[in-house]
């Protein structure tokens, strides 16, 4: 993949709040927020949930050594941790479609640094796949959060996005607060490829793009819906992963 030169997509009209510190300046979220507040750290590949402390000895958590999941790889940007879960909440919830170009710009910077620093033979996908809302849910919140991340994240990286490849069929109830055995019955055969999707797809590398990994279910249900459609390699990218306590070498 021949990354395109990067173009911080957060710039905002001059006298514009940081949404974080308050100070008044011209980006939505300052560079100052921007740095003291990303950090960095070994994650899983699997499952990109962090493995601090391992001395970046182990690529595998014990949950993905145990039970791999059914995409190859995943990538978070960021921890779902303050200040970045408030501003994800009022992204996701709150009506603040503004908040995706901070987030994709944080989110894109990662990512390229990211593949800059893969190994060589490192598989890149061709095509970025943003998690799709049942119709009901879309008209709920009025967008895609998935959508309005992987609209600037992809053009910022070169990669193609396709919102039409795959749908939600079934309008599952919220996620929140359902552990993961809950979670994958509830996404049982909530996503299809399209007849489009199942042409555009086959024998290809891709990237699934949500905001948001928890406990990895959705993507998991996704991914698998991808496999079988032919789709070669599988990956996950997230704007943030939930920190869990429990993670074994």
């Amino acid at each position: 993949m021949n990354l395109r030169p990067f173009a911080a997509p957060w710039r905002w009209t001059p006298g514009t709040a940081c949404h974080i510190c308050t100070t008044w300046q011209h980006e939505v979220v300052c560079a100052a927020c921007r740095q003291r507040f990303h950090r960095g750290g070994h994650r899983c590949r699997c499952c990109a949930t962090r493995l601090d402390g391992l001395n970046g000895l182990h690529e595998l958590c014990g949950h993905c050594v145990q039970r791999p999941p059914a995409f190859d790889h995943a990538f978070a940007a960021l921890d779902y941790a303050y200040p970045w879960d408030g501003l994800v909440t009022r992204f996701k919830f709150g009506g603040a479609c503004e908040l995706a170009v901070p987030l994709a710009g944080v989110m894109a910077e990662a990512l390229r640094v990211a593949m800059a620093a893969a190994p060589a033979g490192t598989v890149l996908p061709e095509v970025l796949l943003p998690v799709p809302l049942s119709g009901a849910r879309q008209r709920e919140r009025g967008y895609n959060q998935a959508w309005e991340l992987a609209r600037r994240v992809g053009p910022a990286l070169g990669v193609a996005v396709e919102a039409r490849w795959v749908e939600r069929v079934l309008d599952t109830p919220h996620q929140t607060g359902l552990d993961r055995m809950a979670r994958m019955h509830n996404l049982s055969g909530a996503f299809a490829v399209t007849a489009a999707g199942r042409i555009g797809l086959a024998g290809r590398a891709v990237a699934i793009l949500d905001d948001v990994m928890t406990t990895g279910a959705t993507a998991e249900a996704l991914a698998a819906t991808l496999r079988r459609a032919g789709v070669a390699h599988v990956q996950t990218w997230v704007l943030a992963r939930t920190v869990r306590d429990d993670v074994d070498p």
